[in-house]
This record gives C-alpha cells, sequence and structure tokens, in this order.
C-alpha cells in the first residue's frame, strides 16, 4: 500500500493543477470554489536514480519504483468545523490520509479569483490550520464524554489517556496543532482519534512563472513560518509543471532548462513527501525486475519482507544485505558475495536506506 498524501489548501490556490501536474491525470479545474468534491486520487512513482543504476548494473529490463498515493481534497473554507461549504465531507478526506502537502497560494492576483480576495499567505495557512484545530477540537471533547464514564469504572487506560486529552484541550483552544502539544509518548496514548493537526505536513508555496528565480516576500513568508513549525516548504510554479508534464520523457529536461531549472519542482515534490514519514528504501532483485519498496526508518528485517509477502515475514529465516553503492562498486552481485562484502543478517536486523537485500524464508 503506497503512502498516502493529501493535497489541501483554500480553493482557487492550485490544488488540482499541482495533482494534475503530478499524475499527468486531468483532474477538474475551474474558477470557482468546491470544482474539486469528490477527492481525486493518483499513484505517483517516487524519482530515485538508484533504481536506475542498480537496474543497469544487474541488466534488468524492468524497474518497478516505491510509490506515493496522492489525494486531492477539495478547497477547505472558514467555517469548514462546522460544515461551512460542505466542510465536514471535506475534513473527512484528510483525516483518511497519512500526512498533508498544504498548497498556498503566492502567485499575484490576475485571472484567478482569491477567495477572500487578497493574497495573504499566512491568513491563508491560519484559516485552514484554525479549522482543522477546531475539528480535532471537537473530537477530543466528545473522546472527554466517553473517558468520563470510563473513570467512572475506574478505567485504567481511562486514567491515563485523561490527562492527555485536557492538555489536547488546553493546547487546541490555545491555537496550537497537536503535534507541538504532545509529546510521542502522549501520541501514542490518542493516536486512535487520527487527529488532523498532528499529520505531518509540508508547506508548497505556489508561484507563477514569472516568478522563478525570484525570492517573492510571499514564499519567504511561507519559507519562515514551515520552518517555525519544525516542517519543510518548497516553492513550485505549479502551473508550469502541468505543463511540463504533458511533453515527452525526452522533452522535459530541455524545456526546464529554458526556464533556468535543472530538477523538476514535482520530482522535489514527491521526494519532500516520501520524506515526511521517515520513509526509506530498500531494493530487491530477481531474474528480470528491480525493485524499490518503502518501509519506515527503524524497520527490521522480518517486517520489510512482510511487505513483499506475509508469508515472507512468517518464515523468515536471514537475509542478505549489500548497500546499493557497494554493489555498484563491485560490478555485480556474485563479484560483491566473492570478497564479503554481502552479510548475512537475522531478524533484529533493521533495513538502511539504500540495501539491496535477498530474504531468506520457509515456504
Amino acid at each position: 500500500m503506497a503512502l498516502s498524501v493529501g493535497i489541501i489548501g483554500l480553493p482557487n490556490v492550485g490544488k488540482s493543477t499541482l495533482f494534475n501536474a503530478l499524475t499527468t491525470q486531468q483532474a477538474e479545474t475551474a474558477n470557482f470554489p468546491f470544482c474539486t468534491i469528490e477527492p481525486n486520487v493518483g499513484i505517483v512513482p517516487v524519482p530515485d536514480e538508484r533504481l536506475t543504476q542498480i537496474a543497469d548494473l544487474l541488466h534488468r529490463d524492468e524497474r518497478i519504483p516505491s510509490m506515493v498515493r496522492f489525494v486531492d481534497i477539495a478547497g477547505l473554507v472558514r467555517g469548514a468545523s462546522s460544515g461551512e461549504g460542505l466542510g465536514n465531507k471535506f475534513l473527512s478526506h484528510v483525516r483518511e490520509v497519512e500526512a498533508l502537502v498544504h498548497v498556498v497560494r503566492c502567485f499575484p492576483e490576475g485571472d484567478i479569483t482569491h477567495v477572500r480576495g487578497r493574497v495573504e499567505p499566512l491568513e491563508d495557512i491560519a484559516v485552514i490550520e484554525t479549522e482543522l484545530a477546531l475539528a480535532d477540537l471537537e473530537v477530543v471533547m466528545r473522546r472527554k464524554e466517553k473517558v468520563a464514564r470510563k473513570l467512572k469504572a475506574r478505567d485504567k487506560e481511562a486514567e491515563k489517556e485523561k490527562p492527555v486529552l485536557d492538555k489536547l484541550e488546553e493546547g487546541l483552544n490555545e491555537g496550537k496543532l497537536a503535534k507541538h502539544i504532545l509529546t510521542v509518548e502522549e501520541r501514542e496514548l490518542v493516536n486512535h482519534l487520527n487527529l488532523l493537526t498532528v499529520k505531518p505536513t509540508l508547506y508548497v508555496a505556489n508561484i507563477s512563472e514569472a516568478q522563478l528565480g525570484e525570492q517573492p516576500e510571499t514564499v519567504k513568508q511561507v519559507a519562515a513560518y514551515a520552518e517555525k513549525q519544525g516542517a519543510a516548504s518548497i516553492a513550485i510554479a505549479a502551473q508550469l509543471e502541468a505543463e511540463v508534464a504533458q511533453l515527452p520523457e525526452d522533452e522535459r529536461h530541455e524545456f526546464l532548462a529554458d526556464f533556468g531549472l535543472e530538477q523538476s519542482g514535482l520530482d522535489r515534490l514527491v521526494k519532500s513527501a516520501y520524506g515526511l514519514l521517515s520513509l526509506i528504501t530498500f531494493f530487491t532483485f530477481n531474474d528480470t525486475e528491480v525493485r524499490a519498496w518503502a518501509v519506515k526508518d527503524g524497520t527490521v528485517a522480518p517486517r520489510a519482507a512482510g511487505k513483499i509477502h506475509t508469508d515472507m515475514e512468517k518464515g523468515f529465516i536471514r537475509v542478505e544485505v549489500v548497500p546499493w553503492h557497494v554493489l555498484l562498486e563491485c560490478g555485480d552481485y556474485a563479484t560483491a558475495k566473492k570478497q564479503g562484502l554481502v552479510r548475512f543478517e537475522g531478524k533484529d536486523y533493521e533495513i538502511a536506506d539504500g540495501d539491496v537485500v535477498f530474504f531468506h524464508f520457509n515456504r
């Protein structure tokens, strides 16, 4: 299952345009709020040069990258947490994803109407995050009612959860996000609430083609805000990227170079989204293919094997491991093995980013 990332923001900030660029699909775009009601979903490959290098070395024609699932969620507005603009439905879509890409309009006024009549990135961010926080507060208050009933029965778990809920209520009422209120241990206690403001977030400053190569004040504001939140931000000209995505593969690099860009903004976005949940990549190969797999940093070998097939996790014996760069230096897998550079690791081994592995298991 691919990591699921929700694209959120106010109406008319370029969410669907960005989604179209990412997926080269044609999600409907229009110059009016709530053009997107049911979320569009697209599966996007994660760019990774190591996959190509390993496949070329091993002479495998099929290269299968890891994937990110992007969900284009309709624009949220002030009052969404109380149902304004179909807000409850839209917020339920946000709750279903694991991480957020928050698109913020930084391109100037023009043909595209701003839902609030002016381009003010920090105000726009505040509207969205206030609605997410209010929705979380409602969830917390409902949960407190249930916990209060359990406390009467001297429920031990409820006794642990109660102070965390109190802390959340106080912090959310002060305008803080859950991710800045709770410790890691406290988050675990209320993980079942699936809070919106605890989700890792990447801020995307959507700029115009004319702003490329500049550092507009609006982009600086988004970057400074993201840094203050302990989050990342990137600037992307979504409309330009959507046009580039429609070009044949061999023409894209030349087109980007004309604008002084060495790398697609979409590649940067996908890689950043991939990193939101501390994911790493390991590689497997067989007679016909090399494949990239995504797992959480710190995942042990049997659990990683289970990403491929549950039987491999259940019957795990050991894993052969060689770092990708060592494999490239050796020239082929057999040579790496002959030189003792392929290690055998057991069930406690934590998969490292870039490991090329071969699992042994009881069938």
